[in-house]
């Protein structure tokens, strides 16, 4: 599975607004942020980098004012952890994915009480959820009309947005998912405003999402999880572990 999700990794940041390529990595640029977690780079699969490689992908990053940073799942590309280290790269953190096919997915029943899942179609909508995920990721992003308008983008071009709406007509909390590529999917961003926790939104908006992506032909979907909770939720939906992804980068 480390190859269809390393190929994913390439195709999706392919579609960033701004791609490099060089030396066997593949580097995906917005110029609407700085953020390190929407500009950063992959290796191709089977990569072996050269010191110079590495060094023009670093080139890459600092011509832009940016932190070079890389996301990859080892076993697609072993030799790039060594070549990355070698030039100055730390580990930032090493994330066990979860992967679920439509064989495995158990959407969760519906009854009363249950969270309702929307797919959001004005501009309040996007804005309310990108504001949502920033108060439930503690404020790791900021929320703002780039934000908002990254999320409308997602939905329109083949992936997914969806969320449970609060009381006061806002977001309770929602998800994402990336248009698939090479048969599989990442669901990433699944936040809950602290408020509304427990209360089932996070494992309504992964399968509502999920089932979707099936429904667009993908042949699997993927996710990280960030604790044991998360990975409870994610399992009961038919989520497993497959693999792991590190996030390397060289401190400015």
């Amino acid at each position: 599975m480390g190859i269809h999700v390393q190929s994913f990794a390439v195709a999706n940041l392919r579609r960033r607004p701004l791609v490099v390529e060089t030396g066997g990595f593949a580097a995906g640029f917005d110029p609407a942020t700085t953020s390190p977690y929407i500009n950063y780079a992959t290796p191709l699969p089977g990569a072996e980098p050269t010191c110079r490689d590495v060094e023009a992908l670093i080139r890459a990053f600092r011509e832009r004012g940016l932190k070079p940073r890389l996301e990859f799942a080892p076993d697609a590309a072993p030799a790039v952890e060594p070549a990355l280290r070698a030039a100055g790269f730390t580990l930032e953190q090493a994330h066990e994915y979860l992967v679920c096919t439509p064989a495995t997915l158990a959407v969760p029943e519906s009854a009363a009480g249950a969270p309702v899942v929307e797919t959001p179609a004005t501009d309040e909508e996007y804005a309310a959820i990108d504001a949502a995920l920033s108060e439930a990721f503690a404020g790791e992003f900021a929320s703002s009309p780039e934000g908002a308008a990254r999320l409308r983008r997602s939905q329109e071009s083949g992936g997914g947005v969806r969320f449970v709406r609060a009381p006061d007509g806002g977001c309770a909390g929602g998800a994402t998912c990336s248009a698939p590529a090479v048969g599989t999917s990442e669901l990433a961003g699944v936040g809950t405003r602290p408020a509304f926790r427990g209360r089932g939104i996070a494992g309504a908006v992964t399968a509502s999402l999920t089932g979707a992506m099936f429904a667009a032909g993908a042949e699997s979907v993927w996710l990280e999880y960030s604790g044991e909770g998360s990975r409870r939720v994610y399992e009961r939906i038919g989520f497993r572990p497959r693999g792991t992804r590190l996030y390397m980068s060289v401190e400015d």
